[in-house]
């Protein structure tokens, strides 16, 4: 393990009340007398970076660590995309590359466990690792990128706990007690940390029963299918009634009211036109990652299937089925939780000549609902719910020493961004008195560019707008990530990236390092007749656009409009105009989920998304 250096060291468990537990380590030890309910803690005196030790501990056993090194500790937190690994399902930049180098001894990983409790649990599951390729490929890859260059630089030991779970909201990662202090939480915090066993047992039975009428009515009440047979797959199916919609994208994003919230299943067509020299010859399918699984059809039949959410499909189409001229593709999408539909990006929806010739795929399929699914009832077990993270996987780790926190969420919460400028704060807050540090060092990733429509108001600049904010809290730093996002992935494969620059503010902020850790922060406007000049912190020695001319923002005047903007660089600051708006009032630059937007610091680090405005919020009433 690694602990952290030149604080005290906090050293806890459980043995038999009134016993005397002893913990030597290093040259110095410390001892302490059991509690009446079995618990005891030791403080051990600060300790420069160094080992490796053993540490052994002495009650009515002994126990005995070996390959303890003192350093620094982070704890990295967050959903899928603190939890990305660098193989597995992640497959981030250069994988294999980076994963065959990871061998880095001084590197220990610790992987928490998932666990959820409606209740603080006693401790967490998981083991130290030494980072090897073996133990590095599954693990974080923000997390270990970060850990890489802050040991490259520092030479120091580097520890990481990393305890994230995908697709999870802030509140789960909260305390009831904090929670319980917010009108929007305060019921559902309390009815959770004060569910029985009986409860949770009889909401537990309702969920599984309900799970089991679902999976009934996949089966048998799609409207696709009619006794065993694939209506809706036929080679021959008229289907110009059919609605259409452009893949690859999820259903929810698609605009579509009737789909926002749908879960069930959703029939999906396209015709292709297939050559004579490709006629009578086995061909390959690709569509990409579909969520939650799929059974894909050519000419009718089924050539084949997947239940795994995020795993790219491959199909062989057999020499059989294929024709010259018009050929039929239909795909019946199940989705049972959360998004549904194509998450991949263009280029994977292909089909694959004998040649090595490709028809693309992507662009409007036609699409019809086959089964729309009832709510699922709450469950228990559901990560979801307001303190169950923080009660299963961040307060029994507590009080380990660390140096910071790493933390990299906001995704699930983007629907209720304005409620993340209070939700996020508390988090914050609440995490520093869980480790009893009130300016523990927090360093977190604003979201990337995500949603492939460079919509200029929607929820994802607004849950930017609410990390932004954060800042104003003391020993908080937020690594940019704007430009190294990807439109049609939520989950961005340059993670190396965004490891650097988080890296880049402990670097700074605590290891003292002389290098640029933040890119340009909006800090005024000045209205100039029918320009608006805009000045920046973290300039860092002077503005750039990158690429080519600036862009990314836009004006609006009393009306409150916003309309394209042209931009310049001048001493220092920006000027924005719009022929459009003769007295402009406010500016926005990257004010969209995916923006196009350029500005940098002479570091190369990109300015954070902002408005100058503080109009109205579309997540305002959520």
């Amino acid at each position: 393990m690694v602990l952290q250096r030149d604080i005290e060291l906090p050293v806890w468990g459980t043995a038999r009340p009134g016993s005397v537990v002893t913990v030597a380590l290093a040259g110095q030890s410390a001892e302490a007398r059991v509690g009446a309910h079995g618990e005891w803690q030791v403080r051990l005196a600060p300790m420069a970076a160094g080992g490796p030790y053993e540490m052994v501990i002495e009650g009515d056993e002994v126990m005995r660590f070996s390959d303890v090194l003192i350093g620094e500790v982070w704890l990295a937190s967050g959903q899928s995309n603190m939890a990305m690994p660098l193989a597995g399902w992640g497959r981030i930049l250069d994988y294999e590359t980076e994963i065959a180098r990871a061998d880095y001894p001084e590197i220990r990983l610790f992987q928490v466990e998932r666990a959820t409790a409606s209740k603080p649990l006693a401790g967490v599951d998981g083991v130290w690792r030494r980072c090897s390729p073996e133990a590095v490929a599954e693990f974080s890859s923000t997390a270990y990128f970060f850990a890489r260059r802050v040991h490259r630089e520092t030479g120091l030991p580097i520890g990481i706990l990393h305890s994230s779970w995908g697709g999870t909201v802030a509140e789960a990662w909260t305390s009831a007690e904090t929670l319980e202090a917010m009108a929007d939480f305060r019921e559902a915090a309390r009815e959770i940390r004060t569910r029985t066993p009986e409860q949770a047992a009889a909401l537990r039975a309702m969920f599984v029963a309900a799970q089991g009428e679902r999976a009934v009515a996949v089966r048998e009440r799609d409207r696709g299918l009619a006794h065993g047979k694939t209506l809706w797959a036929a080679a021959d199916l008229e289907s110009s009634d059919w609605s259409s919609m452009t893949l690859p994208g999820k259903w929810e994003d698609a605009g579509i009211p009737d789909l926002v919230n749908l879960d069930g299943v959703v029939w999906f067509r396209s015709e292709v036109e297939i050559p004579e020299s490709w006629a009578n010859q086995d061909l390959r399918l690709s569509l990409g990652p579909i969520d939650d699984a799929d059974e894909t059809f050519f000419n009718g039949t089924r050539i084949g299937a997947s239940e795994s959410w995020d795993a790219p499909r491959t199909y062989r189409v057999p020499a059989a089925l294929v024709r010259a001229g018009r050929n039929s593709i239909a795909v019946r999408v199940i989705d049972v939780y959360l998004g549904g539909g194509f998450s991949g990006e263009a280029a994977d929806l292909r089909l694959e000549g004998p040649d090595g010739d490709e028809l693309p795929l992507a662009g409007p399929w036609a699409y019809r609902v086959g089964l729309e699914l009832e709510p699922l009832p709450p469950s228990p077990d559901d990560p979801n719910q307001p303190t169950v993270l923080y009660n299963g996987m961040i307060k029994p780790l507590a009080p380990y020493a660390l140096r910071g926190v790493l933390w990299y969420q906001g995704e699930s919460n983007s629907s209720r961004a304005f409620q993340y400028r209070s939700l996020f704060p508390a988090l914050i807050h609440d995490w520093r008195a869980t480790w009893g540090e009130s300016e523990l060092p927090f360093y977190f990733v604003q979201l990337a560019a995500f949603e492939p429509g460079l919509i200029e108001q929607n929820k994802w600049p607004e849950l930017r707008e609410a990390q932004l904010m954060a800042l104003s809290l003391p020993e908080t730093g937020m690594a940019v990530a704007i430009d190294i996002g990807n439109p049609r992935d939520v989950h961005p494969k340059n993670k190396q990236e965004v490891g650097n620059r988080l890296a880049r503010l402990a670097l700074r902020r605590i290891y003292g390092r002389e290098i640029a850790d933040s890119g340009p922060i909006y800090r005024g406007m000045i209205a100039e007749g029918s320009q608006l000049r805009l000045t920046f912190d973290h300039t860092e020695g002077g503005l750039e656009a990158k690429g080519g001319a600036l862009r990314g923002f836009t004006v609006a005047g009393e009306d409150r409009e916003f309309h394209p903007a042209e931009a310049r660089i001048e001493a220092g600051t920006v000027v924005v105009w719009s022929e459009a708006v003769p007295e402009p009032k406010a500016s926005r630059y990257g004010w969209a989920d995916s923006p196009d937007c350029n500005l940098y610091n002479s570091s190369g680090l990109p300015a954070s998304p902002f408005r100058t405005d503080d109009w109205p919020a579309l997540t305002e009433a959520r």
